[in-house]
C-alpha cells in the first residue's frame, strides 16, 4: 500500500493485526520489489551509517565557512561532567544532535532523515539508547516506524525547507523521532501517530532562515531542539495524551502554513535570523572572503 495516509496505515494495522513498522516494511517490499530480508539489511546498513555519523564525529573539524564545528565536542564534555540540568540521556541527545549536524556541515557522511539539514534528530534520540543497551533489531523497527511517518508527510506536504520552511525539515524529523521513541517505549500504532502529530504541532510554522543560505546557523542547533520536542511528545503519547486534531489533518495544516509562508522564510537567507544585522554582516563577510558560498 502507498504510504500517503496515517488513517489508512492505522486501518491496516487494525484490520490485519500488524504493528505500524510491519505495514511500512510491507510497503517498502512492494515498492522496491525486494524481500523482507533485503529490506531489513538495507535498513541495517542505514542505521549503521547513522550510528557511525555520531561515533566518528571529529570536534576539531570546522566547516569551510567557519560557522560550524566544535560545539558537539563542547556539549559532549559538558554531558560527561555529570552536571547537565536534564541528566545523562538528555545531555547525550543534545550532544549527538550537534555532533551529527556538524559532521554534515563539515562534509562527513550522514543519513538524511529526512534531509541533510535535519540529519541529527533521529540519531540524537536513538544512538544514546543503543549505547544503553537497546537491541539493534528494535532500533531497526523504530526506523521503519519513523520512515512511515516521514513518507506520509512527504506525500501530503513536503520535506523541503525551500518549499515551506524548517517545519518541513526539523518538524518532520522531530515527528519521525517521536514516533520511533514511542514505538521503543511500547506505544501502539495509535500512540505512535499521535506522538508524531504532537511534534508537528509543536514546530508548526518554524521558518527556514539560514545565514548566508548555508545550512549551519541556526540549522544545526535546531536539530537538538527538534530532538527535545520528539522526546516530550513521545512521552505525552505514551501517557495516553492524544492530539485533538487527527494526524492527517495536522499534516495538511502543516502544508497550508508552508504554502502561505513568505519566500524570505523559505531557505533564501533573507528573513528571520539571516535577515538580522548580524546575520547580514556575517553573510557579507563570507561572500567577500569566499565569493560563491557552498559550505
Amino acid at each position: 500500500m502507498p504510504l500517503d495516509s496515517i488513517a489508512e496505515i492505522l486501518a491496516s494495522c487494525s484490520e490485519r493485526n500488524l504493528a505500524f513498522w510491519q505495514v511500512v516494511l510491507e510497503a517498502d517490499v512492494e515498492e522496491r520489489q525486494v524481500s523482507a530480508e533485503a529490506s531489513f539489511e538495507k535498513m541495517r546498513a542505514t542505521w549503521r551509517a547513522m550510528l557511525d555519523s555520531a561515533e566518528s564525529y571529529d570536534g576539531g573539524l570546522r566547516s569551510v565557512s567557519g560557522l560550524s564545528g566544535g560545539d558537539g565536542e563542547l556539549m559532549r564534555r559538558y554531558a560527561a561532567g555529570g552536571s547537565a540540568l536534564g541528566g545523562g540521556y538528555i545531555s547525550e541527545v543534545i550532544a549527538t544532535a550537534l555532533c551529527v549536524g556538524e559532521s554534515n556541515a563539515c562534509m562527513r557522511k550522514i543519513v538524511a532523515a529526512p534531509t541533510a539539514g535535519a540529519c541529527g534528530v533521529l540519531p540524537a534520540v536513538l544512538v544514546p539508547l543503543y549505547r544503553r543497551g537497546e537491541r539493534e533489531e528494535d532500533i531497526l523497527r523504530a526506523l521503519y516506524t519513523a520512515a512511515g511517518i516521514g513518507a506520509v508527510i512527504n506525500s501530503r506536504a513536503s520535506i523541503s525547507g525551500a518549499a515551506g520552511g524548517c517545519q518541513y525539515e526539523i518538524g518532520t524529523a522531530s515527528a519521525m523521532a517521536a514516533a520511533a521513541l514511542c514505538y521503543l517505549g511500547g506505544g501502539d500504532a495509535e500512540a505512535i501517530c499521535h506522538a508524531a502529530a504532537l511534534a508537528i504541532k509543536s514546530l508548526l510554522g518554524l521558518v527556514c532562515d539560514p545565514i548566508a543560505g548555508l545550512v549551519k546557523v541556526p540549522c544545526i542547533k535546531r536539530n537538538a531542539s527538534g530532538a527535545m520536542v520528539a522526546m516530550c511528545c513521545a512521552d505525552m503519547a505514551l501517557a495516553g495524551i492524544r492530539s485533538a486534531v487527527p494526524p492527517d489533518e495536522v499534516i495538511m495544516a502543516m502544508k497550508d502554513v508552508g504554502d502561505k509562508m513568505d519566500v524570505s522564510l523559505r531557505e533564501t537567507g533573507l528573513g528571520g535570523i539571516a535577515g538580522t544585522p548580524s546575520g547580514v554582516k556575517i553573510a557579507d563577510e563570507l561572500r567577500l572572503a569566499y565569493g560563491h558560498l557552498n559550505g
